[in-house]
This record gives structure tokens, C-alpha cells and sequence, in this order.
């Protein structure tokens, strides 16, 4: 007994204040209305407004089927009555009647389909518990609801004098206290059906969060959709490094391994807490990455034609180096690179395995000795000798033989952080293509990229061959207008499955609303989210979303200053 009453005390509000139209339950005004009168038809999913509707209530339905036979019974009783009625007005020489034959009709077409049993008679009854924080609030969202349902000719009344019958009703008590209803067959009364919102709950894969219109799970396998890419648009400070993380420690309890560019330092705290490597690249770390490594092989593919393609990315990088170059410039730095590799014996049909690679200061020697090459090779110096020579200058050291590998880049300056992207990426591609293997790459501050032709080319091109090779590339960016003006932002998003949309600015709202067809509640939504609140979209569906994580979870993907 002891137990019950303490149940009972921690479920119980602390008062009860009861009024004539209203209740004050704790510090929550609450109002019950029920619906009282139908229209003769109503059509699948009329309920789904309210269902969806964003502000706190409760909804009711009871429903009691009545014994056919009874139902019957009264159905014949209540069709002498009519035909009556109609046999009346016929004698006093009136004109018909179209509601008493309308009501003969439908009458009839009820008892036939009882008749046959393939309809059952229900008496329906539907409660409504309204939320607020104070009374005007209350009262506006009365009428809200108030009008939604009377645009569909269906009447609303307030409980007066019956607010706590009403209550009792609403509560999963199985009461039915104020017994206000109507009667509906079997096909009207299931457009009742409550579960009319959108949800992506699955077998398999991993909590992406609670959807808000329901209160379900986001449980979705990003491998299952056609590919498995995502990108990620919020404003700075709304969440989305805190979903990447969250996702990607989930992601690692489910065997995928992750790779990340950290362009912030943000997921440093992740890689210790999981044991992952977390490598710094800088002009003085110890930790370099020699652009002009050749990848792996793939058992499947020809050397010759990853020799090539491989030179083709090596020479997006040089521009990318160099900044603006004219045609003659590039056509010389392809040429540039052939000679340099062919320089250590590495050409089209040579053994590539166990030999030693080049250095962009070779290519910088080939150039000199080039005509016309001196140039450019001047501009290059720095990448060879000057100051960012500690950079890109360097034999590869590193080891990223492990579940979890991030590659920070923060402590390099602005100008190079596209540069150093590009280089890793570069890597990883290769790395990738060599051993195919459930993974997810996250591309934090993706723009930085984006804001460069070859960059942004090279990037798409990651992210349409990765469902090839079982990986998912997760793009996120807050510059949102650059990177869907850029020629390739469009692609990358049309070549995700996913996308999760944060937090955004008034600025940006309008571009977005153009290019995912979004609704003016949904984009009131994305101004007003709070922290890690917005849409998540899977394949064609889209949900509202509130990203959630456990104290434990939080405690590792959390970078605020107070954590």
C-alpha cells in the first residue's frame, strides 16, 4: 500500500484548481473540449491536423461498439418513423423534403451493410485537452483548434461545468465521464486513426532523435537509402557538431568506422574518450600527409587508370596552391606532374608497390627546368621552402589504423584550411578505395572547401562514387547560401539521402524554403528552433526533430565551456 501512495504522490499534480470552462492543474491551464456534431462525410486524415499540430494537448477517442442486432432494431425503428414523415408531407400535398430522404437513404444504406456484416456500428466519442501557460494563451489556442474543425463543419464545445469529468476522461484511465457521442459504421469511424504523422522508425540502425509531432523514435539505417550520404545546414551555436558527434559514437557502437575533418578541435574529446586517433595537422606539427603518395591499388582496378586519376587530383590541389592560373599554366602543371613521378619511375604500366614517392619540391625542380614553368614554380615556393613548407613539404607519417581517425586542422591559418581538406580527403579517398568496409566521413565546415572550383569539384565527386565503396560522406556547413550557389552544392545535396536541417537565419530561410519546398510552419519552425531542434529528411519523408542524447553521451560529444 505504501508503494501505491508513493506512485500515486509523485503522479499527482500539485493542486487542482476547478472552474467553470477551465482548470489550473500545477502551473498548466488546461481546457477540455469535446466534438459534438459531423458533417454527413468525412474524409481520410481530416483528424491529421490536429494530430500534428505543434502545441501541447491531449486527445481522447473512445470507442464502444454496439450489438448489431440492437442497432438494427433501432435503425428500423427510426426508418418507419422517416418514411412517415415523408408519407405525411406527400398528403398535405407539400414539396419533398431533401433532408428527410437523404436521412431515409443513408439509414437504409447503414442497415444493409450491417445486414451483410462487413460494417459494425461504433458510438464515438472524442476529447480534446487544451495546454497553457496562462489564460489568453489557452484561449488562443481554443480558437485555433476551434477553427481548424469548424472549416471542416464539425462543431467544438467546451465542458462547462464538466471540465473534471472531462479530465478524468482524457486521462489513460478508460473512462468515458461525460459521455458525449456519435455514431459511426465501421470505414468513418477509422478516420479517427490518430497515427497520421510521419515516422521513421526501423528494424535496424541508429537513434538519430525524438520526432516532435509524436513523441516516436528516429531509428534509421543511412545505409538502407539509395545512398548514404547526409548534409547537415544549421546556424553556428544550433547543434549540428553536437548531432555529427552523436551520430558518429553510435555509429561506432554498430561496427561502422568514422573518419572526420575538424576544422575547430571540436571532436578531440570524442577520439580520447573512445580511444581513436586524433591527428593535428599544422605548419609545426609532427604529423604530415605527402600529397603526392600513390594510393593503393584495388585489386579490381587497372594501376594505369588510378595513376591517372590520381594525377588529375594532384593537379586540383596545385591550383588550388596558386589560386588563378591561365589555361597554358594548367595544361604546363599536368605535364609538371607526369615528369615528376616519371622522374622516380612511376608511369602508366610501372610497378607502383614499394616505391618511393615524390616531394612537391621535386615538382617545383621539374617546373624550373621547364619553359615557361620558372613562374610558377616561384609561386609554389612557399608550399617548398617558405613558410608553409613544414605543411606540404613532408613524407607521410602517420597511422590511421583505427575505428575512429579525426584530423584537426585548426591550428592551421585560414588560407591553408582549404588546401589541408583537400590534401586529406585526398589521402582518405585513396585509403577507401583500397578496402571496402562500413564507413561514415564527416566534412565539418565544408565551405571552406566549397568556396574553390576544384575543391568543390573534388568533393562531389567523393560524395557521388562513395556509395560504391559502403561509405556515407556527411557535409556540414553553415554558410548555406554559398554552398547552394556553388555549381557543385546543388549536386552534393541532390546526391544525399538524408538531410537535417537545424537552426537557421532569417537570411538564409527564403533559399531554403526554395530548395526543400518547405511549408510556412516549417519554416517558421527553423527560426524559432531551440538547440538541436529542426527536420530531419530520409529519402522522400521528413519529420521534425529534437536531437537527444543520454547524460553519458553528453558528457563525451559536449564541447560547451562548462562541460
Amino acid at each position: 500500500m505504501e508503494n501505491t501512495n508513493e506512485v500515486k504522490n509523485k503522479i499527482t499534480p500539485e493542486s487542482l484548481d476547478i472552474y467553470s470552462s477551465k482548470l489550473k492543474v500545477g502551473d498548466k491551464f488546461v481546457k477540455i473540449i469535446f466534438l459534438l456534431n459531423y458533417p454527413r462525410y468525412v474524409s481520410v486524415g481530416w483528424f491529421s491536423p490536429i494530430v500534428n499540430a505543434p502545441e501541447l494537448m491531449d486527445i481522447s477517442l473512445h470507442f464502444d461498439p454496439v450489438e448489431t442486432a440492437a442497432a438494427l432494431k433501432n435503425l428500423k425503428k427510426k426508418t418507419a418513423q422517416i418514411e412517415a414523415q415523408i408519407f405525411e408531407r406527400e398528403e398535405q400535398g407539400l414539396i419533398r423534403s431533401p433532408e428527410l430522404e437523404t436521412a431515409h437513404h443513408d439509414i437504409e444504406t447503414l442497415r444493409d451493410v450491417l445486414l451483410q456484416a462487413t460494417e459494425n456500428l461504433f458510438k464515438v466519442s472524442a476529447y480534446i485537452a487544451l495546454y497553457a501557460d496562462d489564460e489568453s494563451s489557452l484561449n488562443r489556442l481554443e480558437n485555433k483548434i476551434s477553427n481548424i474543425l469548424e472549416s471542416r463543419l464539425i462543431n467544438v464545445k467546451t465542458a462547462i461545468f464538466e471540465q473534471l469529468s472531462g479530465f478524468r476522461s482524457i486521462l489513460p484511465l478508460n473512462k468515458n465521464e461525460l459521455e458525449v457521442s456519435a455514431f459511426f459504421n465501421s470505414s468513418p469511424a477509422s478516420s479517427f486513426f490518430p497515427f497520421v504523422s510521419a515516422t521513421l522508425t526501423s528494424n535496424k540502425g541508429v537513434l538519430q532523435g525524438i520526432n516532435l509531432e509524436n513523441n516516436t523514435l528516429i531509428i534509421f539505417d543511412r545505409f538502407s537509402l539509395e545512398n548514404a550520404n547526409k548534409v547537415i545546414f544549421a546556424t553556428s551555436g544550433s547543434g549540428k557538431s553536437y548531432a555529427a558527434k552523436l551520430e558518429a559514437l553510435r555509429e561506432l557502437m554498430f561496427g561502422t568506422d568514422v573518419i572526420i575533418i575538424d576544422p575547430e578541435n571540436e571532436y578531440k574529446k570524442l577520439a580520447e574518450s573512445v580511444g581513436g586517433t586524433f591527428i593535428n595537422i599544422s605548419l609545426a606539427s609532427k604529423e604530415h600527409v605527402n600529397p603526392f603518395d600513390i594510393p593503393i591499388i584495388p585489386e579490381d582496378e587497372n594501376p594505369a587508370d588510378v595513376l591517372k586519376s590520381h594525377i588529375v587530383n594532384l593537379a586540383g590541389l596545385i591550383k588550388m596552391m596558386l589560386g588563378k592560373i591561365e589555361p597554358e599554366e594548367e595544361a604546363l602543371i599536368d605535364r609538371a606532374i607526369s615528369e615528376t613521378y616519371a622522374a622516380f619511375d612511376i608511369y602508366p604500366g610501372s610497378n607502383l608497390k614499394n616505391i618511393k614517392t615524390p616531394l612537391l619540391s621535386d615538382l617545383e625542380s621539374v617546373l624550373r627546368n621547364l619553359e615557361g614553368g620558372e613562374k610558377i614554380a616561384s609561386r609554389l615556393y612557399r608550399f617548398t621552402n617558405g613558410s608553409y613548407a613544414g605543411f606540404s613539404n613532408k613524407e607521410t607519417n602517420i597511422n590511421i589504423n583505427n575505428r575512429l581517425v579525426v584530423f584537426s586542422i585548426r591550428d592551421l591559418e585560414e588560407e591553408l584550411r582549404p588546401i589541408a581538406m583537400y590534401v586529406i580527403l585526398n589521402y582518405i579517398w585513396n585509403l577507401i578505395k583500397s578496402e571496402k568496409k562500413k564507413r561514415i566521413l564527416i566534412v565539418d565546415e565544408a565551405w571552406w572547401m566549397m568556396k574553390y572550383p576544384d575543391g568543390a569539384s573534388f568533393l562531389f565527386g567523393l560524395v557521388k562514387r562513395a556509395r560504391k565503396y559502403y561509405l556515407g560522406v556527411t557535409t556540414i556547413t553553415q554558410d548555406v547560401e554559398d554552398f547552394l550557389l556553388s555549381s557543385y552544392g546543388r549536386p552534393i545535396l541532390t546526391n544525399s539521402s538524408q538531410k537535417l536541417l537545424l537552426k537557421q537565419q532569417p537570411a538564409m530561410i527564403d533559399t531554403l524554403v526554395k530548395t526543400f519546398n518547405l511549408t510556412e510552419n516549417e519554416k517558421i519552425l527553423l527560426l524559432d528552433a531551440e538547440v538541436g531542434e529542426g527536420l530531419f529528411f530520409a529519402g522522400l519523408k521528413h519529420v521534425v526533430i529534437k536531437i537527444v542524447a543520454s547524460d553519458l553521451e553528453d558528457e563525451i560529444v559536449s564541447t560547451k565551456p562548462a562541460s
